[in-house]
């Protein structure tokens, strides 16, 4: 317990103290990156190698012993992004959101698909073609926490920050049901056998299952807030409530031959969604939440960059295919959001500058491809490593990248530094208008 306490101390103080580093060494990062390259210093392959307790992680398995730190920043980032689906926001933009969302993640799945089973094609099956399918898969997915935090570290408002948000969220849902067939048929190629519970009504099921507890827990939230008048006592049931929503999201259980569990981030995000929409103090309630997370927050990124496995850059394969993804990937979020934009109306900088800010890869596509294991044998430790690899690069690059979007759009605008460094976590939308 005691050493536990000291690398969550280490971990906060170092990714902290590592924005000022970088500021006085004038490398103008965004923090997320900070605190990613942060971890990777304090990391197994870093400090952590010459083995001085509390100074580092020595182990994958000491970063792994705070994974709950991970599982509950995302739960709050998810519960945080629920704020962007109000009714009332979503009139304007949420069509185009939908129909953006869906069109993106399908064209960076089929292009990934086309490059890589023309490489396991080539490559005399080395990367077989179950392989490839479940990287194209993956690929859809994109990390809501780096572009949260980016968003909020700038304070970015305008067109595309607005249309941004309910797409990442949208994301998790449409990346979710392209997973889970991509990975259906990959399984069946393997087996010789296909079977449709596990193509098609367990997602389906996962998803509609996530969005009901979501609401109902939210429903409930809204009705408990209403016997508080503390704003200190109605931040505390919150974060009470986010912590039970997490808790019921890891449940599964089988009825018959249908598996029924849940998606954290879709039931954190439903639970946020119904709070904005249902309470009329939600405002106030995330404001004073998102300050509460802060440290969360820092922690997760900071971990995240220890988890990094840097032996995959040993293997050219893994680099050469790595690469691969990455140009496939980025040029199906780019063209794919680009165009679904246009067509759904949208301004020619939005069309032009969004898919730079879908590319940040990270949480939902590990745990994808820590669940692609299940191919076994070669194929499922190739997914895995070549995922490693390519969210290295992308949660190192991303967030300067989307930074660098939302900057070309006007969502980022220049601020003078004495204002810069305080709230970045926590100003509010409203307070950001006046």
């Amino acid at each position: 317990m005691t050493l536990t306490l000291i690398h969550i101390a280490f971990a906060l103080a170092a990714g902290l103290l590592m924005t000022r580093v970088f500021k006085a060494m004038h490398f103008n990062f965004p923090d997320v990156t900070v605190y990613l390259i942060t971890g990777l210093l304090i990391g197994p392959f870093g400090l952590g190698r010459f083995g001085v307790p509390g100074v580092g992680f020595s182990s994958m398995d000491a970063v792994k012993a705070l994974e709950i730190v991970s599982t509950v920043a995302l739960g709050f980032i998810a519960f945080s992004i629920g704020n962007e689906f109000k009714l009332s926001q979503l009139k304007g933009i949420g069509k185009q959101a939908t129909i953006i969302g869906i069109l993106q993640a399908v064209a960076a799945t089929v292009i990934v698909d086309m490059v890589l089973v023309t490489v396991a094609v080539l490559s005399a099956q080395r990367l077989s073609t179950p392989a490839a399918i479940t990287l194209g898969a993956i690929a859809a997915a994109t990390a809501p926490a780096a572009t949260l935090m980016v968003v909020r570290q700038y304070k970015a408002q305008g067109k595309l920050t607005s249309l941004l948000l309910p797409i990442v969220a949208l994301d998790d849902a449409v990346g979710l049901v392209i997973f889970a067939v991509s990975f259906g048929v990959a399984q069946a190629l393997l087996a010789g056998s296909v079977s449709v519970v596990a193509l098609v009504i367990n997602p389906l099921i996962e998803i509609c299952a996530s969005i009901v507890l979501g609401a109902v827990l939210g429903w409930v939230l809204t009705k408990l807030e209403e016997l508080f008048f503390s704003n200190t006592n109605r931040l505390s049931l919150t974060i009470a409530f986010v912590f039970v929503t997490i808790a019921f999201s890891q449940l599964s259980f089988k009825v018959g031959a249908v598996t029924v569990s849940f998606s954290s981030l879709l039931v954190c995000m439903m639970l946020g969604t119904v709070l904005c929409n249902l309470c009329p103090r939600s405002g106030d309630i995330m404001h004073r939440a998102d300050g509460w997370t802060a440290p969360i927050n820092v922690l997760f990124f900071v971990l995240s960059g220890a988890e990094l496995d840097l032996t995959v850059i040993s293997n050219p394969f893994v680099v050469g295919v790595g690469v691969l993804y990455i140009i496939a990937r980025s040029a199906g979020k780019y063209f794919g959001a680009r165009y679904s934009a246009a067509l759904t109306g949208c301004d020619e900088k939005t069309s032009k500058y969004l898919g730079y800010t879908l590319l940040p890869q990270a949480g939902v596509a590990l745990g994808m491809s820590a669940q692609a294991v299940a191919l076994g044998g070669v194929e499922g430790t190739l997914v895995r490593n070549i995922i490693l690899f390519s969210v290295l690069i992308y949660e190192l690059a991303g967030p300067s990248i989307t930074r660098w979007a939302l900057t070309q759009t006007g969502d980022i605008v220049s601020v003078p530094k004495e204002k810069t460094s305080h709230a970045r976590f926590n100003t509010p939308k409203e307070h950001r208008k006046k």
